[in-house]
């Protein structure tokens, strides 16, 4: 795990040399308070570039070792989440995904599949709504297609296969459903970075996040490294850029600007929690027609 995380920290030093570019700073704290806002070593600190002060490195290992204790306080907190309040916020969530206009008009999707032992936000209905026969209420343009992830090894490389059952699934070694690379045929999974029409929406697990877009994963850079690579592919396609929500009990949202940041970390343009759907960026905002 250890040699996961320092090649992670390598790949966000690597971002970060050739410019000194930076976050713009954090909206006022939100009402969902969970943790203290504090001082950080992030980017949005231009000092970072300049002469006399601490090295790159050094300000990236603090912002590692800073991500690394606001996960441990997350993971307690959901370890000790009541499972009735944890069912009514996984139901509460999926249903405003499901009633969201910008889901309903959706067409191709990359979502995750829950894990309980990870504790994330519930996504069974969801996915069963996107898997649902098409032809079920006599129209066929509420199809969807749907691409899950894979992981492929341990330097934050993964896949997101189509798949049309929840039977396309298998447990792998840590006992987290993902797609078999070929289908019951054979024949290989279409991988959405060769598919020929862009993703409407990603939905997006993670440990913490916060009003302003920032969010914190489990500290192997999977989705990140794969949302840049797609974010990538579709400037250069000229697509319209995915829909990037993230799905978040109520613990999980903390103070604006609490989760320290590198230039590798993608934010989200929605967030949606048990309070309802919050969008966050001008794509979102232009979406949602508000």
């Amino acid at each position: 795990m250890w040699r996961s995380g320092l090649r992670q920290r390598v790949k966000e030093l690597l971002m970060i040399l050739p410019s000194c570019s930076f976050l713009p700073p954090s909206p006022s704290p939100s009402q969902h308070v969970a943790f203290t806002k504090k001082p950080l070593l992030s980017l949005a600190n231009a000092s970072l570039c300049s002469p006399g002060t601490m090295s790159t490195a050094t300000n990236l290992d603090g912002i590692f070792k800073e991500k690394q204790v606001l996960r441990s306080k997350v993971r307690k907190s959901l370890k000790s989440m009541d499972p009735s309040l944890r069912s009514q916020e996984d139901d509460a969530i999926q249903s405003l995904v499901l009633e969201a206009p910008w889901f309903k008009s959706s067409q191709r999707l990359c979502a995750y599949i829950t894990c309980s032992a990870l504790r994330e936000v519930d996504t069974s209905k969801l996915l069963s709504q996107i898997l649902q026969n098409p032809t079920k209420d006599g129209s066929a343009q509420n199809a969807k297609k749907l691409y899950v992830p894979r992981v492929e090894d341990k330097n934050s490389h993964m896949r997101m296969l189509n798949i049309s059952s929840m039977d396309d699934l298998i447990a792998n070694s840590m006992d987290i459903l993902e797609p078999a690379p070929v289908d019951q045929h054979g024949n290989a999974r279409e991988d959405v970075m060769q598919a020929n029409n862009p993703v409407d929406l990603f939905l997006l697990p993670g440990l913490a996040f916060d009003k302003s877009g920032r969010r914190l994963g489990r500290g192997g850079g999977y989705y990140d490294t794969f949302l840049r690579k797609y974010q990538e592919l579709a400037e250069e396609r000229d697509w319209r850029q995915p829909l990037l929500v993230a799905l978040s009990y109520s613990l999980q949202i903390i103070d604006d600007g609490a989760i320290p940041v590198t230039l590798n970390d993608v934010p989200v343009d929605v967030l949606v929690s048990p309070a309802g759907v919050i969008p966050i960026s001008q794509a979102a905002l232009n979406r949602m027609q508000i």
